[in-house]
C-alpha cells in the first residue's frame, strides 16, 4: 500500500488503461476537421503518423518520470517535483477543468448521440431550456439526461472499488479494440470503397500553419498516452510497468489510428470527409449500407464507454494528490473508509462534467483542450531534462530511449504546434491563458489558506480514509 492506495493494477491493466484513454471520441470525430484543414489524403495520413510519433516521444519520456516518481497524480507530481509547486498546481488545475471533466462530458454526449442513432431516436435537444438574454444556459433533454446517467453510473462503479472498476475497464477496452480491428479488416477487404480516393490531391497547397493546426486535432485524439502515469501508487512494480505500459499502449493506438484513417479514406472521398464530425458512422454507411451503419453506431457507443470509464478512473487521482499536498480542499484528499477509493474526488469530477453537459457545446473546446494540454505535457518533458541534470538515475532504472533527442523532438514539435495554433486561433489562446490565470489565483488562495509549515503533516503520508483524514 502507498499513501493509502493499493497496488492492484498489473501490466495488462495499465496498458489497457492507456489504450482506453486514447481510443475514444477523437478518432471517431476529428479526421473530417483535419481534412478540412489540409484537403489532401496523403497529408492526412502523414499528420496522424507525426502525431503518433510525438505521442510516442512523450510516452518514452513519461516512462522515466513515472519510474522516478511512482505516485498518484501524473503530471501534477512530475511538474511539482521537477519545476516546483506552482507549476505542478497549474497542471492539476488544468487537468480538473480541461484534462478530464470536459472530455468526460464530451464522451458522454458522444455516447448518447451514437446510442440514439442506433435505435433511430431523434437526438435533437428538445426539452427544457433555461435561457438568459436569449443565451441558453441549461438544457435538459433526453440526450443530456442519458449523458448524465452514464457519468453517474461509471462514477459509482469506480467509487465501488479499483478491483471492480479495472475489470469493467479491461472488458470495455478489449471490446473496443476488437471493434476497431474488425472495422479495419471488414472495411478494407469487404467494404464498398475506392482506392482512387488516395490519389486525390489538394486543390490548394497546405501550409505549415494548417498542418500545425491539424496536429492539434490529432493531439486531442492521441491524448491519454500518459494515463498510466496518473496511477503510480496503484500499479504493481511501477518502475518497470509504467514505462512498458505507456510505450506499448501508445504504439498499439498509433497503428490502429493510421489504419482507421486509411479505412476512412477508402470509404469517403476527401471532399465528402471535410468538416464531418461523425466520420466513423458516415464511413460505415458508405462501406456497408445503412443497416450496418446503425450496428456500428451501437458498437461505437459501447466503445466510448471505455474512454469515459478510463477518464473517470484516472482524473480523481490528481485532485487526491493535490489535496494531500495542501494545494486543494482537504475533503478531496480523503479515501472512502470502506472502498479505499478517492470518492470525493470522483464525485467532484462527475459534478463538473455534468454541469458541462447541461450548459455547453464541446465542438469549440477541441482546440482549446488540445492546445492547453500540449503546453503542460511539454513542460513536464522540460522538467525531465532539468531533473536529469540535477539527480541522475541509479543503475537499472528505466531511462528515456534516445535521450536527449527524444525529449527535444517532443518539445520542439509541441512548440511548433502551439506557435502556429496561437497565430491561427488567437481566441483559443486567450481562453487557455484565462484558464491558467484562474489557476494562478487559485494557487495563491490555497498557499494562503495552508501555510508552508503545514506541509510536514503530509510528508511521509499515512493512509487517509473517511474515518482517518490525512489533512
Amino acid at each position: 500500500m502507498s499513501n493509502g492506495l493499493k497496488r492492484e493494477l498489473g501490466l495488462f491493466s495499465a496498458t489497457a488503461l492507456v489504450v482506453a484513454n486514447m481510443v475514444g471520441t477523437g478518432i471517431f470525430t476529428t479526421s473530417g476537421f483535419i481534412m478540412a484543414e489540409l484537403g489532401d489524403p496523403r497529408a492526412l495520413i502523414l499528420c496522424w503518423i507525426c502525431g503518433g510519433l510525438f505521442a510516442l516521444c512523450g510516452a518514452l519520456c513519461y516512462g522515466e518520470l513515472g519510474a522516478r516518481f511512482p505516485r498518484a497524480g501524473g503530471e501534477y507530481v512530475f511538474l511539482k517535483e521537477c519545476l516546483g509547486r506552482p507549476v505542478g498546481f497549474l497542471s492539476g488545475w488544468i487537468s480538473l477543468i480541461v484534462g478530464f471533466s470536459a472530455p468526460i462530458a464530451a464522451a458522454s454526449m458522444a455516447f448518447a448521440t451514437y446510442f440514439f442513432q442506433t435505435f433511430a431516436i431523434p437526438s435533437g435537444n428538445e426539452g427544457f431550456v433555461f435561457s438568459m438574454s436569449g443565451i441558453p444556459l441549461v438544457t435538459l433533454s433526453p440526450l443530456t439526461l442519458t449523458a448524465i446517467g452514464v457519468i453517474v453510473l461509471f462514477s459509482l462503479i469506480h467509487y465501488h472499488s479499483l478491483h471492480v472498476g479495472s475489470r469493467v475497464q479491461n472488458g470495455l477496452t478489449l471490446f473496443k479494440i476488437i471493434l476497431v480491428v474488425v472495422f479495419i479488416g471488414a472495411g478494407l477487404f469487404m467494404g464498398n470503397g475506392s482506392a482512387d480516393h488516395f490519389a486525390v490531391t489538394a486543390t490548394t497547397a497546405w501550409s505549415s500553419e494548417k498542418f500545425a493546426v491539424a496536429l492539434i486535432f490529432v493531439s486531442f485524439a492521441y491524448s491519454g498516452w500518459n494515463a498510466a502515469a496518473y496511477l503510480g501508487d496503484e500499479i504493481v512494480d511501477p518502475q518497470k510497468n509504467i514505462p512498458i505500459s505507456l510505450f506499448a499502449g501508445t504504439v498499439i493506438v498509433m497503428i490502429l489510428y493510421v489504419l482507421l484513417n486509411v479505412v476512412y479514406l477508402y470509404a469517403l472521398s476527401p471532399e465528402a470527409m471535410q468538416g464531418i464530425m461523425e466520420i466513423g458512422a458516415k464511413s460505415a454507411k458508405s462501406l456497408f449500407g445503412r443497416g450496418i451503419s446503425r450496428l456500428f453506431s451501437g458498437a461505437v457507443a459501447l466503445g466510448l464507454l471505455s474512454v469515459l470509464s478510463a477518464m473517470i478512473l484516472t482524473g480523481p487521482r490528481i485532485y487526491y494528490a493535490m489535496s494531500r499536498d495542501r494545494l486543494f480542499f482537504q475533503i478531496f484528499g480523503r479515501l472512502d473508509a470502506n472502498r479505499n477509493t478517492p470518492a470525493k474526488s470522483i464525485f467532484l469530477q462527475a459534478a463538473i462534467a455534468i454541469m458541462m453537459v447541461v450548459s455547453a457545446s464541446f465542438d469549440s473546446l477541441l482546440l482549446y483542450i488540445g492546445l492547453t494540454l500540449s503546453l503542460f505535457a511539454m513542460l513536464a518533458v522540460i522538467g525531465l531534462m532539468r531533473v536529469r541534470r540535477q539527480s541522475p538515475l541509479s543503475g537499472g532504472s528505466y531511462r528515456t530511449f534516445g535521450y536527449p533527442f527524444t525529449p527535444l523532438l517532443f518539445i520542439l514539435g509541441n512548440l511548433w504546434i502551439i506557435f502556429f495554433s496561437i497565430k491561427s486561433r488567437p481566441i483559443t489562446a486567450l481562453f487557455s491563458l484565462g484558464t491558467i490565470g484562474l489557476g494562478i489565483a487559485a494557487y495563491l488562495y490555497f498557499t494562503c489558506r495552508y501555510h508552508p509549515e503545514d506541509e510536514s503533516a503530509v510528508v511521509g503520508g499515512t493512509a487517509n480514509t473517511e474515518s482517518q483524514p490525512l489533512l
